[in-house]
């Protein structure tokens, strides 16, 4: 029987997302791909220190037991073969039980998340997110200088999302900058009862739920809904969640506070947000990732 990967999340990932390939990546950024492919080489031997993605990946795996393969994790990198050995040895040292991978040396690796029916793709280069995210895939570009995820829930994933144009679509947003937070406000509150629709990572919101559902006792999945909105603007987004049957442990309306200080209480392994300001904030206390849509990123 043909392998499959039918009914798991399934994650691509980067090596400069996963692993801390920054030293490397210099090199690689000078053009010089000969000079990169043999300093890899060199360091064969010597596994890569974990990246910021790094403690979502390692959590999302744990759901998989001897009953149940749950979590497909898949490196999808614009990385050479010869340094993708590097990438694989890496992480076999970490224990992460990694098989798969696309090494395309240089040319954007986004192409091939259709047949992988990924449900995330996390890469440091902007370009394959966007591309990625125009195919439909849920996807974020890391910051690869996010401060790194805590160690203090060791069996649970925590993933903090924000609402417009990640969770949600971009129609409240474009209100809000085309004519200011009292319309923006107006707006939400007559519309409460009519649910937003779904955003580029509805689809992994909801993937997670079924994980949770589907999963092991010994791993659990904790959310976080971290908004600039505020009430009464936020009666809208929990009926929203409520119409979609999606659970979200915690949601924060901040109305327009900076978003890092809480994240940090909040302590994900991962936030989420469209808008890069936030993320900047945010990354100075949490791993984060950038997602490039609506009418923020046009």
């Amino acid at each position: 029987m043909a392998a499959s990967l039918d009914g798991q999340l399934v994650v691509a990932i980067s090596s400069r997302a996963l692993f801390d390939f920054e030293e490397e990546n210099r090199i690689f950024e000078t053009g010089d791909d000969k000079a990169y492919m043999n300093l890899q080489l060199q360091r064969l031997d010597q596994p890569a220190a974990p990246g910021v993605a790094f403690s979502l990946v390692h959590k999302l795996l744990a759901f998989n037991d001897a009953n149940a393969q749950r979590v497909e994790v898949v490196i999808l990198s614009r990385n050479d073969p010869v340094s993708g050995m590097r990438v694989f040895r890496s992480a076999q040292h970490y224990g992460l039980p990694i098989q798969r991978g696309s090494f395309t040396r240089g040319q954007p690796p986004w192409r091939y998340l259709r047949p992988l029916r990924a449900n995330l793709f996390l890469s440091t280069h902007l370009a394959d997110v966007r591309a990625a995210l125009d195919a439909g895939v849920p996807a974020a570009q890391v910051y690869p200088h996010s401060v790194h995820a805590s160690d203090a829930h060791p069996n649970e994933v925590r993933i903090a999302f924000d609402g417009d144009a990640v969770l949600f679509s971009d129609e409240a947003e474009r209100v809000f900058q085309s004519q200011g937070l009292t319309a923006f406000q107006t707006h939400e509150a007559s519309n409460a009862a009519t649910p937003l629709a779904g955003g580029p990572f509805k689809p992994l919101l909801e993937a997670l739920h079924r994980l949770q559902n589907e999963g092991t006792p010994m791993m659990r999945i904790r959310t976080a809904l971290v908004t600039a909105r505020s009430a009464p603007a936020h009666e809208r987004a929990i009926r929203t969640l409520m119409n979609w049957n999606i659970e979200v442990d915690e949601a924060m309306f901040l109305g327009g506070l900076p978003k890092g200080e809480f994240l940090r209480e909040f302590e994900p392994d991962f936030f989420f947000d469209d808008q890069t300001g936030h993320i900047e904030s945010a990354s100075r206390h949490v791993p984060s990732g950038h997602v490039a849509s609506g009418i923020s990123n046009l």
